[in-house]
């Protein structure tokens, strides 16, 4: 059935549409379109943001960018990444990462789901107990790490001196110059200023969990254990899959405490990736070689977020 009104009668009625900025939009919102003009701006940003910055990363990577040296610039392919194969700081950096972000992971959860735990009680004084474990996440890492590295000093360290006086040491020790103990130390001291994200973010999970649940198995029988293996655990389940991916996110990204505390050595002992990747472009002036190292660091975490989420069945749910 055609349309009784004129196409020359339509012509000024189209003209005005398009002169009348409100007749405009009410046009476009009845197209097919509409979606994907609002989505736009924010598909802007996103590219401006994020986007752009990581392509510019790896065609960096690509390229032989020393800003000490800027005669010795130009495309070379994928010959840092070949470097990379016979690097043996690299190597070591990656079994250092492995280790670094495993141990920090595991211990950083453990701790703080037994935190989440002991503070998801209604006792008196919990709402306290609440803010003050999270000063050590809410502290920078800067101060975290000077405060730290001012406690383990060899010489005026407050540690030390305890420990001396306990008996458990008969000397002051240098914890972050002696390869034994320079990568503990460091782990223990990540643990301290990382558990508090396990916490609040657990403790919200365990605040979603209806209490018939428990009333239930325990008139059932079940005894804490098993309510809390068969009830809080599955319960928590979406909730420590995405703390553990954005934890591991965050360690092997983060190098700044390593940097304060050890700046990498001794020998490269504490060196990751990350602060390999750091010290190479801010102190060499390297910029191509770490980006072919925030490269691997980049796949190797969507390897990771990708096995792990399908793993868990978190993405099935």
């Amino acid at each position: 059935m055609h349309s009784s009104v004129p196409v020359t009668a339509k012509q000024p009625l189209l003209r005005r549409s398009l002169l009348n900025p409100f007749q405009l939009l009410s046009t476009l919102s009845e197209g097919r379109f509409w979606a994907y003009i609002l989505v736009l701006p924010s598909l802007l940003l996103v590219m401006a943001v994020i986007i752009y910055p990581v392509l510019s990363g790896i065609l960096i990577s690509f390229q032989r960018y020393q800003l000490n040296r800027p005669d010795r610039t130009g495309f070379i392919g994928l010959q840092h990444y070949a470097e990379l194969l016979q690097d043996p700081v690299f190597i070591q950096t990656l079994w250092n990462t492995l280790i670094w972000v495993t141990a920090g992971v595991l211990l950083q959860f453990a701790l703080g789901l037994a935190m989440a735990l002991c503070l998801n009680t209604r006792l008196r004084g919990m709402t306290i107990a609440r803010v003050l474990i999270l000063i050590p996440w809410i502290l920078p890492t800067v101060v975290a790490g000077n405060i730290w590295a001012l406690m383990l000093d060899s010489r005026l360290g407050v540690i030390n001196d305890i420990l001396v006086k306990m008996g458990l040491l008969t000397n002051y020790r240098a914890w972050f110059a002696e390869p034994s103990t320079a990568f503990p130390t460091v782990i223990m001291i990540g643990l301290w200023q990382g558990f508090p994200f396990f916490t609040l973010l657990l403790l919200a999970g365990l605040h979603g969990i209806a209490d018939d649940l428990y009333e239930a198995a325990a008139v059932d029988g079940a005894n804490r254990w098993e309510r809390f293996w068969f009830i809080t655990l599955p319960m928590l389940r979406p909730v420590i899959v995405a703390v553990t991916v954005l934890r591991t996110i965050g360690l092997v990204n983060s190098p700044d405490l390593i940097v304060i505390l050890t700046s990498g050595g001794p020998g490269h002992g504490t060196e990751v990736l990350s602060s390999y990747g750091f010290l190479t472009a801010y102190a060499q002036f390297d910029f191509g070689y770490a980006g072919a190292i925030s490269v691997v660091m980049l796949i190797l975490l969507m390897i990771f977020t990708a096995v792990y989420v399908r793993v868990s069945g978190v993405a099935q749910d």
